[in-house]
């Protein structure tokens, strides 16, 4: 087993830098997932652990090595792909053992890691079919299967799940996370879906335009996003936002007839600031029915209801605030949870409460959290 260090990397193509002086150390037997939108360099990284692209700058090392010049085969690591990437001609068997074969290993040795692997993924009767003869997840399974047989020190993970239907994707993610468990193999998973990221890494890697933005466990970046990027990033539905003023020596934060009391635990961040802007942060959750009881400080907003969502056990109820020129402007749009049994109309005004404790406050400029240290 190793950890994989990235140590000031940075890759360019050309003039184009793509990874920006990336400081991660992924620990030995840890799940870590890297995330972000298409093109933030999250599979560029991977595949520079993997040795499939050279670094810029900087080095990368597996457990005690520098990789730098090693050559792929000799990184003791196993890359599952986001196409499977089966030889179509071979067998389930055939195409778990290549990898096996080419190190000339002993077939006695080979079958055992086979049966044992088959075994694992549920596959020991596929074994003699072919790739075209196999349903989606039982190729995933078997790509799955190829790596697991190789016995690496780290598992690398691209976007598998990608070319899976919804109710699949949900089995494989259970699938892998119950794998990775067991084998206690480092693992790096590589996903633009914060749904996957949140239900299968120990620590989460966020990146943005060849940037980490932030690195941990799924309830630090939950509860606290280190800016407006992973706060809107992380979450479904994603975080509601919008501008307001510190009024009352940072006792009251208001925004066009919304006038929100400041809970004692922002105080320290708002006091001294009167009159500077913030951007307000509320998840969906901590928008709700004023109808719910509730033992936390709230304060109430009105809301025009611009868009009602129904999911069964929840209603996501999209609605403007302020007054009727805005009601066109995104920034004055916030979506709360009501009970199933008391859904609004559209054009409905209703009113919600908000929990003043589940507050978080950005600088507009920077878009940095405000009361991270350094503040």
């Amino acid at each position: 087993m190793a950890g994989v260090i990235f140590d000031r990397v940075n890759k360019c193509y050309g003039d184009t830098e793509v990874i920006r002086e990336l400081n991660l150390e992924i620990r030995d037997q840890e799940f870590m997932v890297l995330v972000g939108p298409s093109g933030c360099g999250k599979s560029t990284a991977l595949r520079m652990i993997a040795g499939l692209e050279e670094i810029t700058g900087g080095q990368i090392r597996i457990g005690d090595r520098v990789v730098n010049n090693v050559a792929p085969k000799d990184r003791d690591i196993a890359m599952v792909f986001q196409s499977y990437a089966l030889y179509p001609h071979m067998s389930v068997r055939e195409n778990m053992d290549f990898g096996l074969r080419l190190k000339k290993m002993d077939r006695g040795e080979m079958d055992q890691r086979i049966d044992e692997a088959s075994r694992i993924l549920g596959i020991e009767k596929l074994l003699e079919r072919r790739p075209k003869h196999l349903s989606g997840g039982q190729r995933q399974r078997v790509a799955v299967g190829r790596a697991i047989v190789r016995q690496p020190s780290v598992f690398l993970f691209d976007e598998p799940l990608s070319n899976l239907d919804a109710k699949l994707r949900v089995q494989m993610r259970a699938e892998i996370t119950g794998l990775q468990h067991r084998l206690k193999t480092t693992t790096i998973y590589v996903t633009h879906d914060q749904v996957e990221a949140m239900t299968m890494g120990h620590r989460i890697a966020v990146l943005h335009d060849g940037d980490l933005q932030q690195v941990g466990t799924p309830l630090e970046l939950y509860e606290t996003p280190r800016n407006l990027f992973v706060a809107r990033f992380i979450g479904t539905p994603p975080m509601n936002f919008f501008r307001a003023t510190i009024a009352d020596d940072g006792a009251r934060l208001t925004a066009d007839g919304v006038e929100l009391p400041v809970h004692d635990s922002l105080r320290r961040i708002t006091q001294g600031r009167s009159g500077k802007e913030v951007m307000v942060g509320i998840r969906p959750e901590n928008l709700y029915d004023v109808k719910r009881q509730t033992d936390h400080p709230t304060a109430r907003i009105r809301l025009k209801v611009a868009l009602v969502e129904t999911l069964g056990h929840e209603v996501l109820v999209h609605g403007h605030f302020g007054s009727d020129e805005r009601e066109t402007d995104p920034s004055k749009l916030l979506v709360g949870k009501v009970d199933p049994h008391s859904e609004p109309e559209l054009n409905q005004e209703i009113e919600m409460q908000a929990r003043l404790d589940s507050l978080h406050l950005y600088d507009p400029e920077t878009e940095a959290r405000l009361g991270e240290e350094g503040e």
